[in-house]
């Protein structure tokens, strides 16, 4: 389900995981309703630094994007949580992706495990891509997939793919792809 209802309002996601606690919900929640306040930050690393300090969670950070921060559970998951607009699209446009996309191109993605307004838990793929013409090849291909299957693989790179426990290459970081020529994600580009 997308973030938004005609572009304006947000749709409120169910909070409820299997994998995270009440009170680490909660504070993802609260970091959530604050997201404006953190527009203005003008690096990623001042949002870094204001989540961090915010979220409080016990688990290590391995990553962040421009939009995101990720954090390692420690069980063959990982939990990306949103610092901005786009990373709430983002998160969101994973879920929807995953859970609606033909199943030919689903296994080019990462698995979505659960998802709430703000977050996504997905699983943990090896992120260790070298850059060789080998890897640009296979990433051609699997752009050239997903369009066939009539998903825009925007921002497709070898900084957004890992290689799953078969070691074919998955796409980890999708929130910007899209299946709808309506979708939010577009209005960030045009």
């Amino acid at each position: 389900m997308w973030p938004f209802d005609n572009g304006e309002e947000r749709i409120h996601q169910p909070n409820k995981s299997t994998m995270l606690s009440r009170q680490e919900i909660n504070a993802i929640e609260s970091w959530i309703s604050q997201i404006g306040i953190f527009q203005f930050y003008k690096t990623v690393g001042q949002k870094m630094s204001a989540a961090r300090k915010t979220l409080k969670l016990k688990y290590k950070i391995i990553g962040h994007g421009f939009n995101r921060v990720v954090y390692d559970l420690n069980n063959g998951y990982i939990l990306k949580v949103a610092f901005s607009e786009v990373g709430l699209i983002s998160n969101a446009n994973e879920a929807y992706l995953y859970n609606n996309c033909n199943e030919e191109v689903k296994k080019y993605l990462c698995p979505v495990k659960e998802h709430g307004t703000g977050w996504i838990i997905m699983k943990k793929v090896d992120t260790k891509v070298p850059f060789a013409i080998k890897e640009y090849t296979k990433l051609i291909k699997l752009e050239l997939k997903f369009l066939r299957y009539g998903i825009i693989p925007i921002d497709l790179r070898l900084d957004n793919v890992g290689y799953n426990e078969k070691d074919e290459m998955v796409v980890i970081d999708y929130g910007l792809f899209t299946m709808d020529l309506k979708s939010p994600v577009l209005r960030w580009f045009v």
